[in-house]
Order: C-alpha cells, then sequence, then structure tokens
C-alpha cells in the first residue's frame, strides 16, 4: 500500500557524521538530485579544519545543510527540520540547531558504549528520555548496509564505508528525490570499479526500499518545484562561479587566463575548478609560496594576459608587497581573498568577513585599490565579471572578496548567454602617444596609463616600484610625487562614476531603519527583512558590492534613515567605514561564531531596534 504524501512549501535538512562518513558527498548528491526536480534552493557544507579528526569525536564531525522549497529562498535556513546522525558525536554536535519537533534520523548501529563515550555521553539518548522533544527514528544503516552487499565479496570495513549511500537513499525516498540522477553519478565515479560500484548501488536502494517497506516511516514528503525565470539553470557553487566568472572576463577581453596560487584553505577549490578549464586555454599554476603567485600573475599581466591570483586572509598579508607594486606599475590584476576566521591560522574551514579593512588599507604607502564582494554563489560570476572589466579598464589591481560560506555553499544559477556578456577591452597601446615618443605615464580622459606589450615595436618603456614621471623616469621631485599620489588615488575614485547607483528595498518608501549589508549577508538580510515585513513592520535594506569606490549615492541612502543595522561577520568594519565617511550613528550587528548569519537572529535585532 503506497504511503501518504505530506506536501511542504520548504525543509531544511542537516546530515551530520564523522569526517570521514562522506556527509559532504551525500550533501551534495542530495543537492544536485533536488536541483534536477526544480526546488530553489541553498546550502551550507560546514566540515572541520582537521583532515581527519580523533573518530567519533564531536570536533570531527563534518555536516552539510541544505534547505530546498516551492518559493523563492535565500538561506540554507535557520533551524534544521531533519538532522541524520551517523554517530552519537553527531548527535551531540547538531542537535543545538534543532527545532523543537524535529525530525532525527540516526544510525542506531553506531551508538555504542564505547562510540558514546567518545563522544562525550554518560547515557544513551536514544533510551534516557533526553530526545522526547523529537520524532526520532533509529535506523541500524550499517548493519543493513552490510547484509545488502555481502554477496559482492567485499571486508566488512569496505562494506560499511557505503552507508552513506544508504542514508541518502532513505532521505531520498522520504522526498521524492529522483533515484536515477545519484545512480547515473556512481556509474559515472565508479563505472570501473565494478565492485565499489555495485556496493554504493546496492547500499543506495537499499536505503529507498527501507523507507518504502518499513512501517518505522508512515509517510513522505513533496516540496514543488519553485517558479523560475525561463531558462536553462544547474546547481553551482561559489568556487564554480567564480572560476567561470573569470574565464568569460577572460574570453569577452579576448586574453588569456592565468591564474597562480598556493593551496589554502578555503581557496583552493578555486584552482581546482580553474585547472580543470584546461580545454579553454587557461593556464593554472601551483606556486612555491603567496608572494610568488601573487609575483606570476602580475608578469602575467604585464606580458598582456589577464593576471589572477587567488588566497585567503593569511595570503593577503604575504601578497601586500606585491599588491602595492602592482598599484605603482598600474597593471590590471584580480586578487580573489576568500574570508576565513583569524587572525593567523584561526579556523581555517568557518567563513568571516573580517578582511575588508585590509583589503582597503592593508599596504604601505597611499595605495589605493578598487574592491569588490560577491553577496552570492551565483554572484560570485557576475562579480568576477566586474573586477576583471575594473582591472582592464582602469589597469588597476583589484581584490574580491568572498568568503567560505559563498565558495562552498551553492544555488540554482541560470546560465547566461556568452554573447549577451559585456564586451572588455584592453585597449592596448600600439603606437606612439605623445608625438614620436611613448609615454608609458600619459594619462587619458579617465585617468588610465597605456597597457604596453613588451615587445611591441615602438613602444620600448620602463616601469617599476619607483616613483616616476609620464616618460617612467625615476623621480624623487616632491611635487611630481605629491601629483602621481593623487592621479592614482583619484583614477580609483572615479570608478564611481560607472558604476550603478545603491539600490535600495523600501516598498513604501518610508521605512525608519535601513539594513546594511556587504558579501555573503545578503541573503540573511533578505530573509529577515521578508520575515519582518510580514509582521506589518517596515524596514529597508541595501546592499554594497561596491565597497572601493562606494556607489556615488552611498552618503544619501544612509542619511535618508534615522536607523542604520550593518550586519558583519567582523566587528564593524564596514559599520566604522560608513560612520567615517557619512557622520551617521551606523550600528553594527557583528558575529564572529565561524557561521554565516541566520535570518532568525536577524529578524529579532531588527524587531528590537524598532521597539527602542
Amino acid at each position: 500500500m503506497a504511503k501518504p504524501v505530506v506536501e511542504k512549501d520548504r525543509v531544511v535538512i542537516r546530515f551530520a557524521g564523522d569526517s570521514g562518513d562522506g556527509m559532504q558527498l551525500t550533501g551534495d548528491r542530495f543537492t544536485n538530485a533536488t536541483a534536477v526536480l526544480g526546488n530553489d534552493l541553498a546550502t551550507l557544507p560546514d566540515f572541520p579544519a582537521e583532515i581527519r579528526a580523533p573518530a567519533g569525536t564531536v570536533h570531527g564531525v563534518s555536516a552539510f545543510q541544505i534547505q530546498f522549497a516551492s518559493e523563492d529562498i535565500t538561506t540554507p535556513g535557520d533551524h534544521p527540520d531533519v538532522l541524520v546522525a551517523m554517530n552519537p558525536a553527531a548527535l551531540k554536535a547538531e542537535l543545538k540547531l534543532m527545532r523543537p519537533g524535529a525530525t532525527i534520523i540516526v544510525n542506531e548501529d553506531a551508538f555504542t558504549q564505547r562510540n558514546l563515550e567518545r563522544a562525550g555521553y554518560t547515557s544513551n539518548p536514544l533510551t534516557d528520555g533526553s530526545l522526547d522533544g523529537y520524532q526520532v527514528y533509529p535506523v541500524p544503516m550499517t548493519s543493513i548496509t552490510v547484509r545488502a552487499v555481502e554477496e559482492l565479496g567485499l571486508s566488512r570495513k569496505e562494506a560499511e564505508r557505503a552507508k552513506n549511500m544508504f542514508a541518502l537513499g532513505l532521505v531520498s525516498w522520504m522526498f521524492g528525490r529522483p533515484v536515477e540522477v545519484t545512480l547515473r553519478w556512481l556509474e559515472r565515479k565508479f563505472g570501473d570499479k565494478p565492485q565499489i560500484y555495485d556496493a554504493n548501488v546496492a547500499a543506495f536502494k537499499a536505503g529507498y526500499n527501507f523507507g518504502e517497506t518499513t512501517e518505522l516511516f508512515a509517510q513522505r514528503y513533496e516540496v514543488r518545484p519553485a517558479p523560475v525565470e525561463p531558462g536553462t539553470y544547474r546547481n553551482i557553487s561559489g568556487a564554480a562561479a567564480l572560476a567561470w566568472g573569470l574565464l568569460a572576463a577572460a574570453e569577452r577581453s579576448g586574453l588569456r587566463l592565468f591564474y597562480a596560487s598556493y593551496q589554502i584553505t578555503p581557496a583552493s577549490e578555486l584552482l581546482h575548478e580553474l585547472s580543470r578549464l584546461k580545454n579553454f586555454g587557461v593556464i593554472t599554476l601551483q606556486a612555491e609560496d603567496e608572494i610568488a603567485a601573487a609575483g606570476m600573475a602580475l608578469g602575467a599581466s604585464f606580458a598582456g594576459d589577464l593576471g589572477v591570483t587567488g588566497t585567503s586572509g593569511p595570503g593577503m598579508d604575504l601578497k601586500a608587497e606585491t599588491l602595492g607594486l602592482a598599484v605603482a606599475l598600474e597593471l590590471p590584476l584580480v586578487v580573489v581573498d576568500v574570508q576565513r576566521a583569524g587572525p593567523s591560522t584561526g579556523m581555517p574551514t568557518k567563513t568571516e568577513q573580517s578582511d575588508l579593512l585590509l583589503a582597503l588599507f592593508g599596504r604601505h604607502g597611499e595605495s589605493p585599490m578598487p574592491v569588490v564582494a560577491a553577496r552570492s554563489p551565483a554572484h560570485c560570476f557576475d562579480v568576477a565579471l566586474e573586477a576583471v572589466r575594473i582591472a582592464i579598464e582602469y589597469r588597476t589591481p583589484v581584490i574580491l572578496l568572498a568568503d567560505t560560506f559563498l565558495a562552498n555553499s551553492s544555488e540554482p544559477w541560470r546560465i547566461p548567454d556568452v554573447e549577451e556578456l559585456p564586451r572588455i577591452d584592453p585597449d592596448f597601446a600600439t603606437g606612439p602617444n605623445a608625438g614620436q615618443e611613448f609615454l608609458p605615464y600619459l594619462r587619458d580622459e579617465r585617468l588610465r596609463r597605456p597597457w604596453a606589450v613588451p615587445g611591441t615595436p615602438g613602444l620600448r618603456h620602463r616601469i617599476g616600484g619607483l616613483e616616476k614621471d609620464e616618460a617612467g623616469q625615476i623621480s624623487y621631485d616632491p611635487e611630481n610625487h605629491q601629483r602621481m599620489t593623487e592621479i592614482r588615488a583619484a583614477k580609483v575614485a572615479r570608478i564611481a562614476e560607472e558604476i550603478p547607483p545603491l539600490e535600495v528595498d523600501d516598498p513604501d518608501g518610508d521605512a525608519e531603519v535601513l539594513v546594511l549589508g556587504w558579501g555573503s549577508s545578503y541573503g540573511a538580510i533578505r530573509a529577515a527583512a521578508r520575515r519582518v515585513r510580514e509582521q506589518g513592520r517596515k524596514v529597508a535594506t541595501a546592499h554594497l558590492v561596491h565597497l572601493n569606490p562606494f556607489p556615488r549615492n552611498t552618503g544619501d541612502v544612509v542619511r535618508r534613515y534615522p536607523k542604520v543595522l550593518i550586519p558583519e561577520m567582523n566587528m564593524g568594519q564596514l559599520a566604522l567605514l560608513i560612520r567615517a565617511r557619512y557622520l551617521v550613528d551606523a550600528r553594527t550587528v557583528a558575529k564572529v561564531k565561524g557561521l554565516p548569519f541566520f535570518a532568525g537572529e536577524l529578524e529579532e535585532t531588527i524587531v528590537k531596534v524598532m521597539e527602542e
């Protein structure tokens, strides 16, 4: 007899287990199947810094959260509706996130006395009543998986590795995810290893069939597809969107993309993504250190290529001297900073937005640089295009700020028509620009100097890190240094004339509170504002993509509202800038827990400020 189907508008699921249990893979496969069904979705991978933490311990738990819905959503959800816990440590680590009455599916086989002690339990939570406020479903995942694959000749240890596929199959049944998507992926992944392929398929089907046949689960759930604009969509992570945005920018500018970086969490995934694009002419190089990577990328720009380097906060420290050189040379260079929690090594796999002031001022001397920030995984594509456009058209290094949350999480993305993307003109110098002479620092109407590729006939010139005059001659003249410093600053400031104004979402135009954000707080701010408005209250929102220079109307926007709230995953860096530049009493909503903002906590803060 078919089990009844309950329709839901949205669901939040969190998979959790040991870092070797394959929870990131499980979540990723569930996400892809969800994308195929057409649900709107947002994800939050959450994993430990240790490559392999002690098995069964709380600090070694790896988790993956996804919210999927039949309507537009902007966050991976505040509190999960469903937790899949593969062992006691996973249950203990994640239980505090669960809403009252949530569904908890546990791998019953893992709740041995030894595992309970490793997780810090003094009694078994499955039997001591501590989970009475939840719907708990103990499932012997390990033993069923072992029985499902016993005919394949695998050792017990090898068989147990497939238990994450059992969990995926069970949850896929529960929420009506298509099995073909996962089966096709397993064939591509393990088709050349028949024994491993058969084991994973058997475990996946065992989980799916268990949900269908057991009396433990009385019903399943359906989340209808979300309405979207016509087009071709795919699920995309922030790291992939950055890589493809850089590639698209190279294509639209007619330049070869050269990417150099040193391996560092969480920026390494960008190197991995770009290295897969060598068939499109992308050159990637894993350098021996951060300083070398920055120098190589700047050298590529000097040679007429699109030079890009990527890193995280500690690497930005090391690249500072080369960035100062790029400012002096006035060459295009894009630096991607995937921010993480600091200082020092900090929490390398946890998210933070604490590099804003570093990006703006983290170099010696007067060395202004444009700074842009991505606001969502899909937006990483657009902001990569914008960073390259500014770098090329203004002959300047540009810092692109992302963060761990954006790089690792994913959402549906409408694939654009490449021919509709804007052209980016390198406008290389082709001949003398001052009579019979070529002056490498002679400015045009945008205050930019010519980009002359070495070896071009008639364009022999000298540039370098020392101060120079229009002819490229080294100059210690105080008046010239004053003039060149002011010109470099004015060139960056002029970018504000060509970027869009700061858009404000204020439906009635008379809100008393403005919530101003930047970076990955975008989704949580939108969701919180939606909830506040559903209460009949009025709140305005605005989000900055260009952080240096600010859009020209930024001052008008922030002065328009009696109260300005700025949520940041730092101690108030943007708020410091807004207060100093525009003399408004902007309040910081600070969060430095290594986690993104939740819509609920912002909603609570906004309402509290309104009621003061």
